[in-house]
């Protein structure tokens, strides 16, 4: 085609609808993408969120322990001026509930099988778990029953305390005895335990002879082996048929039962493992009681962050420095000053040490039961890094 001048003409433009498809499908394209992604986003989001709520709404808070415990603000140990936590965890040998009735009859009162001090040291240097022994003889304050009527204050063995008014009771108990202010406390129940036991897959423990405790519900060979709950359980029960039968021989085995909890914890990367973590946070939110203050997922989640952090090594266990109670060879009575010293630093967030090779007489520290003043104390007991095997 030319012009009138005999010269070539310029083209003519294309039309609209020849113009190239590509700008156009590529914006269309983005779009979808755009789309697409934002309804995973907020997919995973919502499934995240219904996760948290689940996890949440598993938690039982008691109240009633904290109302009652307001009522003696006064009588009660100052708190602590430090970031150091104080958390009474108790294990509740009731025969309520659903997987609880198998352990004995429900007559409608609870002791506490087990009880347990932890003291997490300011900057969550450190853990130090302290088992108080249910025989313990100690001076159990006045408390409120839960059918309104006042027990007396009497001398009693400790695992009473729990029975007469409940966690609160216990936890008055536990601070007139040792001057530290109990900030927290869980109770978990025979359920609870084997539950938080089955969402790690069961715990490595080695046994020199054989067991069968009818009363325990345990029947085991000797050897290495892997518990899960049923067994587990009535591994840090029983108390007639491994060893020589007494509560402290127990309180070692349970101790170093969670040891090895804890350890398996760290070492599996459960914590930091979406898929691993969800099973125990559903276990440990379904299993445990707790207060006010301890009764969120976040509470729980930034609790587990702490214990998380610090060196399996670092985390301690042992019992408090006892013996035989002078007027019943049944019962147990504190070995002083060992017993004092041993709530002193803990009282002041200072730290104390562990061996597995007897400090002394009944858990004493060297010597005649003191430390010099330069020296931390040391006593009996383990730490997470020892296996169970070990």
């Amino acid at each position: 085609m030319t012009d009138r001048a005999g010269t070539p003409a310029e083209p003519d433009p294309p039309a609209a609808e020849d113009a190239p498809e590509k700008p156009r499908r590529r914006r269309h394209w983005l779009r979808w993408t755009a789309l697409g992604c934002s309804v995973v986003v907020l997919a995973a989001a919502g499934v995240g969120w219904w996760f948290y709520r689940k996890l949440d709404d598993n938690i039982t808070t008691d109240t009633t322990a904290a109302d009652e415990l307001k009522k003696y603000e006064k009588e009660r140990p100052p708190a602590g001026t430090t970031t150091a936590l104080n958390i009474l965890v108790i294990g509740s040998d009731t025969r309520a509930g659903a997987g609880n009735r198998p352990y004995g009859k429900d007559e409608g009162t609870q002791r506490s099988d087990t009880t347990i001090l932890l003291h997490l040291a300011a900057g969550k240097s450190s853990a130090t778990a302290v088992s108080l022994p249910r025989d313990l003889m100690v001076t159990i304050p006045s408390c409120h029953r839960t059918d309104g009527t006042r027990t007396r204050e009497q001398f009693a063995q400790f695992n009473w305390a729990f029975e007469f008014g409940g966690t609160a009771c216990t936890i008055r108990t536990v601070e007139k005895l040792t001057g530290i202010r109990i900030d927290h406390h869980m109770v978990i129940d025979f359920r609870g335990f084997k539950k938080m036991v089955d969402a790690v897959d069961g715990v490595e423990v080695c046994l020199k002879e054989p067991v069968d405790d009818r009363d325990a519900k345990l029947k085991l060979p000797a050897g290495r082996q892997t518990l899960h709950g049923e067994q587990a359980l009535g591994f840090v029960r029983a108390r007639k048929s491994i060893g020589n039968g007494s509560d402290t021989e127990r309180m070692d085995r349970q101790q170093q039962f969670l040891g090895a909890l804890v350890k398996k914890v760290q070492s599996d990367g459960v914590l930091l493992n979406p898929t691993k973590l969800y099973p125990v946070l559903d276990a440990a939110t379904k299993a445990i009681t707790t207060d006010p203050g301890l009764d969120s997922l976040r509470d729980l989640y930034d609790l587990a962050r702490a214990m998380r952090s610090i060196p399996t090594k670092k985390v301690q266990f042992l019992t408090v420095p006892r013996r035989a109670y002078r007027y019943d060879p049944n019962r147990d009575e504190l070995v002083q000053p060992a017993a004092s010293q041993l709530f002193k630093q803990l009282r002041e967030d200072k730290p104390v040490l562990v061996t597995p090779e007897p400090a002394g007489t009944d858990g004493k520290p060297d010597g005649d039961g003191t430390t010099p003043p330069s020296a931390t104390p040391t006593f009996t007991g383990r730490n997470a890094a020892e296996g169970v095997c070990e």
